[in-house]
């Protein structure tokens, strides 16, 4: 169920890579970090959980296939405990719900010159790898994640004299990992773009102004980061962006529309395709697809990961034909609109309820595109 007949991916049926964590991978976390269990059986309780759920994925009929993100605290959290030069600091901006209430979290700061002091994910892939023989998907925070959330404070006084200093030595991080993901067995790297997402909402945009930053800027600055870090990535390996506007227990970043974002971003960035939250209004329409260009795919996240509610197979159906007046149906897949859980915490819907929407995306794309 390949985007296009005898492709490499996206898939007709993709998700986004973070999955909920069962109660017992949950309690294990704990332990760990209480020192009530040891380290041996801590990784022991991981790949227990990472085998289901790779059987899961499969189960449901799934072309691609990773680890759920089960040995990660949070999407960011493994590549920056092993990248040298790497700490985490309280960002500057705050998660909110619908009901405007906010909530803070910790983000990504510069500490030292950034270098690769040991594989990020290559364990990861290795693991799933050894138990599938489907397509192997990994998931890397994007460039970005390591720069945006403290505006001009992103590094300690004196480490870098630019941004571009830094995401030359960021760049070397992830193309030294990509080539080591792809060695263990990867055929599919996503990485996960929140703050280019941030930067379509109109506030977000005045607040970076406020903080003597161009949003502007920042998206050519990013793209960029992009660029280089999958810069000679090895023949066949498919790489996709997706576009998160924040997912933390059912609140969100950010909102508004990819129009400020689009015409640079699927114009410019060197990858196959584009991951797209696409569940609420707040994402605004599908005009801005018009500047994806022909040699690369959509993923259209419609499916939401933070209710329990099925959507309609029919809406589904109305959604996608709506897409595909901007971009080629055969190019256009489908998906959840974000993970299940980027960090250990999760949305608050059960297990059942995602098994139920995975197998919602698969029965959608087959009832799409057959």
């Amino acid at each position: 169920m390949s985007l296009l007949p005898g492709r490499r991916p996206p898939f007709r049926a993709d998700h986004i890579g973070s999955l909920l964590r069962p109660s017992r991978l949950r309690a294990a976390f704990r332990d760990h970090a209480g020192g009530r269990i040891s380290d041996a059986e801590f990784q022991a309780v991981q790949d227990d959980a990472i085998r289901a759920v790779v059987a899961l994925q499969s189960e449901v009929g799934l072309g691609a296939v990773n680890d759920g993100e089960y040995r990660r605290g949070s999407y960011w959290g493994r590549f920056v405990e092993r990248t040298h030069g790497l700490g985490v600091r309280e960002a500057l901006f705050k998660f909110r719900d619908d009901q405007g209430q906010e909530t803070a979290f910790t983000a990504p700061f510069v500490e030292a010159p950034v270098r690769r002091q040991a594989a990020i994910a290559v364990d990861e892939v290795r693991f799933v790898r050894a138990h599938t023989d489907k397509v192997v998907k990994v998931t890397l925070p994007a460039p970005s994640t390591m720069h945006f959330w403290r505006g001009q404070r992103f590094a300690e006084a004196g480490v870098y004299d630019s941004a571009a200093a830094f995401f030359e030595d960021l760049a070397r991080v992830y193309r030294a990992e990509i080539a080591e993901l792809a060695r263990a067995g990867a055929q599919y790297v996503q990485l996960d773009e929140v703050a280019l997402a941030v930067l379509c909402d109109p506030a977000a945009r005045e607040r970076v102004r406020a903080g003597g930053l161009d949003p502007d800027g920042l998206v050519g600055l990013y793209v960029d980061a992009i660029n280089a870090a999958v810069a000679d990535r090895p023949p066949g390996l498919a790489v996709g962006v997706h576009m998160c506007r924040g997912n933390f227990k059912g609140k969100y970043l950010s909102e508004g529309g990819y129009d400020s974002v689009a015409e640079r971003l699927f114009g410019a960035a060197n990858v196959d395709h584009f991951l797209l939250e696409y569940d609420t209004p707040r994402a605004g329409d599908f005009a801005p697809l018009r500047f994806v260009p022909r040699t690369k795919g959509v993923v259209l996240g419609l499916i939401s990961s933070k209710t329990s509610a099925l959507e309609p197979l029919e809406r589904l159906k109305r959604r996608v034909a709506e897409a595909s007046q901007r971009v080629d149906g055969d190019r256009l897949a489908l998906s959840p609109q974000c993970g299940f859980a980027s960090t250990v915490a999760g949305n608050p819907i059960s297990e059942a309820d995602m098994r139920a929407k995975l197998a919602l995306v698969v029965e959608g794309a087959r009832a799409i595109w057959g």
